[in-house]
């Protein structure tokens, strides 16, 4: 399975702590913990974890049947996004979940390529009919 966001968010928390802990980082450059809060990290595995239990599903689904699953999932990170003042995911983290979100669906057998195709967009527009977590409100727009 695709590495979620989630575990390398939380990854790079740990990384930051053990430079802390050794002297190797000044705590002023220090951002994980306050970029990845707990509740957060929680509230998007809860996301994911609905969003894989549903991926077996896929084997037979149609077009409409995918972008629903897409749709269910983009809309739960709208909802996490909304519950952290719309400045839950930064660029480096919309671009992960996108991806995430991608490789989970091609794990699957389903072709995002020819999939977003039939629908007229570009691979990389899978989730933008529905996703509200496209800029940030912390540093302005981008990604």
């Amino acid at each position: 399975m695709a590495e979620r966001p989630t575990t390398n968010w939380r990854r790079g928390m740990a990384e930051e702590a053990a430079e802390l802990a050794a002297g190797t980082l000044d705590p002023g450059c220090a951002g994980m913990a306050e970029l990845f809060p707990d509740e957060l990290l929680s509230a998007t595995d809860a996301v994911l974890d609905t969003f894989e239990a549903e991926l077996p599903t896929l084997a037979e689904a149609d077009d409409a049947q995918v972008f629903a699953i897409v749709e269910r999932v983009v809309l739960a990170l709208n909802a996490v996004n909304e519950s952290h003042d719309g400045c839950a995911f930064e660029t480096d983290e919309r671009e992960r979940l996108c991806a995430y979100i991608d490789e989970a669906l091609t794990e699957q057998g389903v072709d995002v390529v020819a999939l977003t195709a039939r629908r007229v967009l570009g691979r990389y527009e899978l989730t933008d009919q529905w996703r509200d977590w496209r800029t940030s409100r912390r540093h302005g727009p981008s990604g």
